[in-house]
């Protein structure tokens, strides 16, 4: 593996590359402290600032389908074409005879926000995970960060889980996970649909970069939904900036395929991040941006967020 490098914005200050890339060495990872369980448990008094979020069902979002948010089923542009966009990397490519491609996704539910750190101390809590003492941050309204792809899967099935097994899921949620729908990371086309609709757009809001409309080129992260975006496709929030989000797609060239993203997932590949951070430039917020994270990586800005399909891992 690789030194664990800066943010990524950095890096990319330093020489023009393809791939954003964030590891850590073998060493590294042994010397650093294992984690710590939730010992504070989360009070109503530390959520004053997380009006629309429900403390009775571990902060998730006061709405309908608790903050899942329908993408309809149908194709969209996937990919970046540098006439268009100049700011494209290679990597966005779609293959050597085309530089954007056509994905026909069936429909799927993502999270309107970045995953909080309130809902994931309810997590730690709840199941006495392990983590990155980081990730149980001060702040329940901002988005996790520091945590591994593994972690992030785990509050996934523990999510899934607890929501099959609760009596006041909302049936229309209830109905779902009944009928075999899966709480998950989103794979890259998912999330790329999801950010910038089907008309191909550079950024979720449109193709020129907006600072009122994304945490990007700053210092540190906001509260999720800090930036009001009506000219996004699916009134999704910090879908471009505050953290960068983890798929569960390992990394790999252009064409997408969905049936790579369950093959050789024992070899030690980086999976795609997607969507830049608080410290990066406009140039890592687009829609089509493409990182990588090794699995073991956590970092405070890196975090994710979750979909619910019928068709996952």
């Amino acid at each position: 593996m690789g030194t664990a490098k800066d943010p990524p914005s950095e890096a990319l200050g330093v020489a023009v590359i393809a791939v954003i890339t964030v590891t850590v060495t073998g060493w590294l990872y042994s010397q650093r402290p294992q984690g710590a369980a939730l010992s504070t448990p989360i009070l109503a008094s530390d959520m004053t600032a997380l009006s629309g979020f429900r403390p009775d069902a571990w902060y998730l979002p006061d709405e309908d389908l608790l903050g899942f948010v329908e993408i309809p089923a149908g194709p969209f542009l996937m990919g970046s074409d540098p006439n268009a966009d100049p700011r494209a990397f290679d990597n966005e490519r779609w293959s050597t005879s085309s530089r954007q491609g056509t994905v026909d996704l069936p429909g799927f539910y993502i999270g309107r926000y970045e995953v909080t750190v309130a809902q994931f101390r309810a997590f730690v809590e709840a199941t006495e995970l392990r983590v990155d003492a980081q990730a149980l941050g001060d702040s329940p309204d901002h988005p996790v960060g520091s945590v591994s792809w593994p972690d992030a899967l785990a509050y996934c099935r523990w999510l899934e889980t607890t929501l099959r097994e609760w009596p006041n899921t909302p049936p229309p949620l209830s109905r779902l996970l009944n009928d075999g729908w899966r709480v998950t990371l989103p794979n890259e086309a998912q999330w790329e649909k999801a950010a910038r609709g089907a008309d191909g757009r550079i950024f979720p809001w449109g193709d020129e970069p907006r600072p009122d409309r994304a945490n990007y080129g700053g210092s540190t992260v906001t509260p999720v939904g800090s930036f009001a975006c009506p000219e996004c496709p699916f009134g999704l929030s910090d879908m471009s900036g505050n953290v960068w989000e983890l798929t569960r797609s390992p990394y790999r060239p252009y064409p997408y395929d969905p049936t790579l993203d369950k093959l050789d997932l024992d070899r030690d590949a980086l999976w795609v991040m997607r969507g830049g951070s608080y410290g990066d430039s406009d140039q890592n917020i687009r829609a089509a941006i493409r990182g990588g994270a090794d699995p073991g990586a956590r970092r405070p800005f890196i975090g994710f967020r979750v979909v619910l399909t019928r068709f996952a891992p």
